[in-house]
């Protein structure tokens, strides 16, 4: 069988591109009327619709598949000279702030000295061994010099080694038995008295709660990995363990939600989730709703609040929004105090409930709107990114000098107000002047902005205001990496016992506490735990637990 190539087509030079705007296009079409027919002008209109509606839709499309690529494989960074580039570009010019910026960052940065090694201080959690010289003590003679005498140097000289071990150990007591060969009576040696009689310990349950809730290891592969550690752990009892330790952990657990409620500023926002046995009548009960499919989603949401100096982490999951949440929280909050400012994202739930509160929007999510659109739109983009690239050093540099909320009021409308002003102002020119397509990409994001310019700038009016809800965002990875391994929660049950180690584990590690410390030292004490929970917290437990145990000892 012989196979005949095909000659290729004739390549067309493409025709050039021309910037016109759709009124303007329309403009032309209504001048042609005058010499076209009735009918030709209808085609030729449907034409120039059909035209505008696909440039649309490529538009949009092409952002969405963006979106899609970086949620699929990530991006590395959405840093503004990774988006648009370090050179300028032209066009719009960016503002006399956003060009110092741009100048600034274009530089080539060293690379700090030691830059990805740790130090042996990092490891606080090693254990430490002192290592004395074997033939040197202080006065003796100077080996080198046999003149001078020697003294010990304030630092030691360190070596640090790792080694490998299981998640989870065990020790194999073996009491010997002892048997009378006449009344056969049997003896047996007692065990250590810090053996106890449970054959799991609180470090057990701490550590599988920390993997599993924190680390996102789901209960069958830590029971793989302990198998082939030849310490096996099956994954029923996993779960049995950190099942029972849920009324230990509950009360500090309501102590951090009474603590949040009279947070100065509050963060929320949700992810979706999955629990096997929501039924429908728990979806009725939560929306108070006759019909059957009132609430069809089940979501995490994460509320992250911030009082004195403390950061308190709280997840719920179940068929409530992000605002229900925040409302059955912000409940409990003292009637003597001010209403907290809120921060999230512009979506309704994350407000639904009756709560009182100083709204301020996300600028993260209104600038992730112009980074979609880039490659359409770089040198407007590029304007907007620098702009806001100022307004987010200013905040990093109040933040590296300390300063208080007032403080930092003060440098953001010294510095930041100037540049949102020009920014606004930039805005509704594109719009009002007509220089950029309302349905564009471009236009939408402007659009967004606009609309919700008072939340999204209220940094620039409120003390203690933040730009963005990063901080939840990152709070909520922990609910994302469990669904991304263990893809859902059996039960309401299931969800319940993960809500509350993660709101302790990640409330302990932004408090710069470990966390399996922190879940030990609730599980040992939990009388005291329950009788006082105010004094159990992760900023103040270590005080609490160092004067309980110079009273009564350490526990066994």
């Amino acid at each position: 069988m012989s196979r005949h190539r095909q000659k290729p087509p004739t390549s067309r030079p493409a025709p050039p591109r021309i910037e016109l705007r759709f009124d303007e296009l329309g403009a032309i079409v209504e001048r042609a009327k005058t010499a076209l027919s009735a009918d030709d002008h209808a085609t030729l209109k449907a034409a120039m619709d059909t035209l505008a509606f696909m440039t649309a839709e490529l538009e949009a499309k092409r952002a969405s598949l963006e979106r899609l690529r970086r949620w699929l494989f990530g991006a590395p960074t959405e840093k503004t000279r990774t988006i648009v580039g370090a050179d300028a570009s032209p066009g719009v010019p960016p503002p006399e702030a956003g060009a110092d910026a741009a100048s600034s960052s274009s530089e080539p940065r060293p690379p700090r000295p030691g830059h990805g090694r740790l130090s042996a201080a990092a490891y606080t959690g090693a254990d430490r061994v002192t290592i004395p010289h074997p033939s040197l003590q202080r006065g003796d003679r100077c080996p080198g010099c046999t003149t001078g005498k020697i003294y010990p140097l304030a630092e030691p000289a360190t070596l640090v080694r790792i080694t490998g071990m299981a998640p989870l150990g065990a020790t194999v007591y073996e009491c010997e038995r002892w048997r009378c060969n006449l009344c056969g009576e049997v003896f047996t040696a007692p065990a250590p008295a810090e053996v106890g009689d449970a054959k799991y310990d609180a470090t057990a349950t701490s550590m599988i709660g920390l993997l599993k809730y924190g680390g996102g290891l789901p209960f069958h592969r830590i029971e793989v990995l302990q198998r082939g550690l030849r310490i096996p752990l099956p994954a029923a009892t996993q779960w049995q363990l950190v099942h029972d330790a849920l009324p230990q952990l509950v009360p500090a657990w309501d102590e951090l939600c009474a603590q949040a409620a009279q947070g100065q500023v509050v963060y929320n926002d949700d992810t979706t989730m999955k629990v096997l046995a929501l039924t429908a009548e728990q979806r009725r009960a939560v929306a108070d709703d006759e019909e059957t499919d009132a609430r069809t989603g089940v979501f995490t949401s994460g509320i992250v609040a911030t009082r004195d100096g403390h950061h308190i982490a709280l997840f719920f999951t179940g068929a409530q929004h992000a605002g229900e949440n925040l409302a059955a929280v912000l409940a409990r909050r003292a009637a003597d105090l001010t209403p907290p400012i809120q921060m999230c994202d512009a979506l309704a739930t994350n407000t639904a409930g009756p709560f009182d509160t100083l709204l301020a929007h996300c600028l993260a999510h209104a600038r992730r709107r112009f980074v979609d659109v880039v490659d359409n739109f770089p040198a407007e983009v590029r304007y907007v990114l620098e702009t806001l690239r100022a307004v987010y050093r200013t905040d990093a540099l109040a933040r590296a000098r300390a300063l208080s909320t007032e403080e930092r009021l003060d440098v953001h409308q010294a510095e930041s107000s100037p540049r949102m002003t020009e920014l606004e102002t930039w805005l509704r020119q594109q719009l009002d002047e007509h220089q950029v397509e309302p349905n564009s990409g471009l236009g939408t994001a402007i659009a967004y902005m606009l609309k919700h310019w008072a939340k999204l700038t209220l940094f620039l009016r409120m003390p203690g205001a933040p730009l963005d809800n990063n901080l939840c965002e990152r709070a909520l990875k922990k609910a994302i990496l469990h669904r991304k391994n263990a893809l859902f929660y059996r039960s309401l049950a299931g969800a319940r016992v993960g809500d509350v180690f993660m709101s302790l584990i990640h409330t302990a590690e932004l408090n710069d506490v470990s966390p399996f410390d922190y879940l030990v030292a609730l599980q040992r004490h939990p009388q005291a735990v329950a009788l006082d929970p105010s004094e159990w917290l992760p900023w103040n437990y270590a005080a609490t637990l160092a004067e309980l145990q110079s009273r009564v000892g350490p526990p066994r």
